[in-house]
């Protein structure tokens, strides 16, 4: 069943009212009619079985059926801090991440970064990334939309870690620590119902430098590795948060 996310004040009673891409998307795309079932959420504490009453230009009202419990989300509010990868990678990870599970991401820039950054296109960028996210969290049939951030310096990045319960960067050269040595202590301190802050870095396509990962040490990171092999800078993200949230039990660990 299609599922779609609104605003707030969308909600009215025992009614919705669905406007802009989404309207449209239903009416042309869908070819929705009075009677079809949908899912809508607020992205954050309500949902709802709806069934759309009438479909006009640019608007689609519903009526709401029965209330949906929000239980999809992960215990582990995990955050995917990625350098600026080449081309449109950044978009595979930020819909790949988003089925997975990541509740937010955060672009940097760091000192093997290939991508120049140009302020005044960021923002027709930035739309395009949190769009994508939106259409990834309805297909997955997630209850939020991640949060897709500004990006960030490196040293902004830095800056950020004592907002996290864990910090964790993926390094290639790390020959000792894994990341399963990491997550299993940290899961097994928690409780079941602990939505504890995770940040995952990935470096770029270069990787880290050495200047890097002292800094990143420094400010409370823990260095670690994802196996024998090499992974691409787009895909170290989505095997690092497959990773931590197996470990949390979500896709049957623990």
């Amino acid at each position: 069943m299609q599922r779609y996310f609104v605003s707030a004040e969308q909600f009215s009673g025992h009614a919705v009212v669905i406007t802009g891409d989404d309207a449209r998307h239903i009416g042309k795309v869908m070819r929705g009619k009075p009677g079809d079932k949908l899912i809508v959420s607020d992205g954050s504490s309500r949902e709802a079985l709806v069934a759309i009453d009438s479909i006009e230009a640019g608007e689609v009202k519903a009526t709401i059926l029965e209330p949906l419990v929000m239980d999809r989300e992960a215990r582990l509010n995990v955050t995917v801090a990625q350098s600026l990868p080449k081309g449109d990678k950044m978009e595979t990870v930020i819909q790949r991440c988003t089925e997975i599970g990541a509740v937010s991401f955060v672009p940097f820039l760091s000192e093997r970064t290939i991508v120049q950054y140009d302020a005044k296109k960021e923002g027709k960028r930035l739309e395009r990334w949190r769009k994508i996210a939106k259409e990834a969290a309805e297909q997955s049939h997630r209850n939020r939309i991640p949060t897709v951030e500004q990006p960030l310096s490196w040293k902004g990045l830095l800056s950020s870690f004592g907002d996290y319960d864990l910090v964790c960067y993926c390094y290639e050269k790390e020959d000792g620590k894994q990341l399963r040595d990491v997550l299993k202590p940290f899961v097994e301190q928690l409780a079941s119902d602990t939505g504890a802050n995770v940040l995952v870095v990935v470096g770029p396509e270069g990787g880290f430098s050495e200047k890097e990962t002292a800094q990143a040490d420094e400010a409370g990171a823990i260095s670690v590795g994802l196996g024998k092999r090499i992974l691409r800078a787009e895909t170290a993200g989505m095997a690092a948060l497959t990773c931590v949230l197996y470990e949390s039990g979500e896709m049957g660990g623990m």
